[in-house]
Formats: C-alpha cells, sequence, structure tokens
C-alpha cells in the first residue's frame, strides 16, 4: 500500500494584523516541516480578511521556501477565474525554482459572491472563467505558443501540468478532474442537500472518489486529498475549552448568511461542520468513522474555524504529528 502524505493547511486567520499573520503561518509551516509533515497548505482570499487574509499565496509561499528545506508547498487554493492565467503560470514556474521543485498547485472556481465585482466579473461566470484560464495555464505550462510562435512560458514548467489539483463540491466535478488526470481535493466540510442536513459527509465525498477514480485515464496515479478539520490538546477539557469561541462565531456567520444551522451547543457545531476536536484517543475515534481517509492518497489537517491560540496551534501539529498520523497510516 502507497504511503499517504499528511499535510499541515493554515488559514491565516489569527485575530492579528496582515503582517503578523504571516509571520505566525511561517512559523506553524517550519514547526510542521520539523515534525515530519510531507506537505504545507494555504488559502487565497481577496478582500475579506475574515475568510482567509492571503490574496497573494505564491508570494507567501516563496518566503516559506526560502526557509524550509524538505516539505511541499501547496495553495489550497488559488481562485483562478480572479487570476491571469499566464502570470499564475509564470509565477509558479519561478516559484517551483526557487523551492527545488516543491509546489503543488491545486484550483478552484471561488465561492464569495461580492470577490468578482472588482475583477469585472459575477459569480455566475465562475464556471466558464476557470475552464478557460486553466486551459491557458496548462497549455502555457506544455510549452504551446503564446499568441506568438515565438513566445513560450520562461522559465518552462511543463512537470508543473502534473502537479494541479482541482478542488470540487460536485460528482461532475470529480468526474472532470480524473478525466484530466488531476488530483482531486475534497473540502473538510461541504453543504448538505436541503432535504437531507445531517447527510453524514462521507456519503457525499465517497461517491465523488467514485466518479474521480471511474473517470482517471488507465496509467495514471490517482491522488485524492481530504481536508480536515483537526484540534488536539493534552486533555478533552482543554480541547473543548478552545473550540467553543470559533465554532460559535462561524455559526453566527453561516446563519446571518442564511445557511441553515440547528442547536447551539459544541455538540451540535463539531458535527455540523465535520470538526474533530479532542485529545489525541478522542480525535483517533472520530476520524476512524471517516470512511473516506481510507482511500485518499493525502490528507491535510486544519485548525479553522477553531480558532485556539498560535501556541495551542503549535501544540496541536506536535500531537497530530505523534499521536494522529501514526493511527492514520495504518
Amino acid at each position: 500500500m502507497t504511503r499517504k502524505r499528511f499535510g499541515f493547511f493554515t488559514r491565516l486567520l489569527d485575530k492579528v494584523s496582515a503582517g503578523e499573520r504571516y509571520r505566525l503561518a511561517t512559523e506553524q509551516i517550519l514547526h510542521a516541516e520539523r515534525l515530519g509533515f510531507d506537505t504545507a497548505w494555504i488559502a487565497q482570499h481577496h478582500f475579506h480578511e475574515n475568510e482567509g487574509g492571503l490574496p497573494s499565496p505564491l508570494v507567501f509561499l516563496a518566503h516559506v521556501a526560502a526557509q524550509t528545506q524538505r516539505i511541499r508547498l501547496g495553495t489550497a487554493i488559488i481562485t483562478l477565474p480572479l487570476e491571469t492565467p499566464l502570470r499564475v503560470a509564470e509565477d509558479a514556474a519561478v516559484l517551483d525554482l526557487l523551492s527545488g521543485g516543491r509546489v503543488e498547485l491545486g484550483f478552484g472556481s471561488g465561492g464569495t459572491a461580492t470577490s468578482f465585482l472588482p475583477f469585472g466579473l459575477t459569480i455566475d461566470q465562475r464556471a466558464e472563467t476557470f475552464a478557460q484560464h486553466l486551459h491557458t495555464l496548462l497549455a502555457a505550462w506544455r510549452g504551446d505558443d503564446i499568441a506568438h510562435p515565438d513566445n513560450h512560458l520562461y522559465p518552462p514548467a511543463p512537470q508543473l501540468a502534473k502537479r494541479v489539483w482541482i478542488a470540487t463540491f460536485s460528482v461532475e466535478g470529480a468526474a472532470r478532474a480524473g478525466a484530466a488526470g488531476h488530483g482531486l481535493m475534497l473540502s473538510r466540510t461541504q453543504p448538505r442537500p436541503a432535504e437531507r442536513p445531517d447527510l453524514p459527509l462521507p456519503e457525499i465525498q465517497n461517491p465523488m472518489i467514485d466518479a474521480y477514480l471511474a473517470a482517471l485515464p488507465a496509467g495514471v496515479e490517482p491522488r485524492i486529498l481530504a481536508s480536515r478539520t483537526v484540534f488536539v490538546a493534552d486533555n478533552l477539557a482543554r480541547a473543548r475549552e478552545l473550540a467553543l469561541p470559533g465554532l460559535t462565531e462561524q455559526a453566527e456567520h453561516f446563519r446571518a448568511a442564511g445557511h441553515r444551522v440547528d442547536g447551539h451547543t459544541l455538540d451540535d457545531y463539531l458535527r455540523q461542520f465535520d470538526a474533530h476536536v479532542g485529545d489525541a484517543a478522542t480525535v483517533n475515534a472520530s476520524l476512524a468513522q471517516d470512511s473516506v481517509l481510507d482511500r485518499v492518497t493525502d490528507i491535510s489537517f486544519q485548525v479553522h474555524s477553531i480558532d485556539p491560540p498560535h501556541a495551542d496551534i503549535l501544540r496541536s501539529i506536535e500531537l497530530i504529528a505523534a499521536q494522529i498520523v501514526p493511527q492514520l497510516q495504518r
């Protein structure tokens, strides 16, 4: 059986200044590398500091690459419709050289409607624009002519076309990613059908994996990454105490946006936001119920939407490395 890769995923959501967010996230990634994590992932968000706080992920990863040696550096995701694809292709090519070939590139179509407007788009155009931009990006990496026979991507980066990951919430999107031979990125949580609000996450994501694998061309190795909200503390009471404020804020945000969130207790929120929180034994037992994790090639752990202090995030990374990863690797 192929060894799973394990990653740390930071959303840069600490309630501090932007510069301090970037410093803390860098420290967390360096800590993850020291503890043996295979990958580090970051998300891109424009304008909305309470959703992510990082509009320029490749710039940030160049900063991290200069301070790391081994850990692979990934985007989860770049909102491709809001980017100039040739500039993404160029910046990623340079970053891959600077990092010694450690870049992984996750792309998605985006979900915050107001973020599209300053870029001259509406969210209704995201699927079509995503497809166009992805085609341009891949053509540039393949070395195709760029509008003129004299124009080719420099530095050339054909290797990056094999490190593309596609984030999707749908079976159809998973099938498209598989047919193209890309990696599949599964979210830490996702909306439930209105008629089945309590549908377990694996019942949503296992059909996506089925569709991806069925569409994957012969001879192409699957790449399936599942992100999961995981926060581990030295004892259960401490973990629950730290989890409640962030998950309560998440619930309030969801309700304000018109989404359904049932109940007002921590356990209500843990269930509905698919969060795995507690001491190591509790988290291992919770993750063991997630059948998706048996089928993926990669797992990334993120603390969002829990909002613990930085020191507790570092401790959680330590406990995940020592007590969670070995159980999942079996």
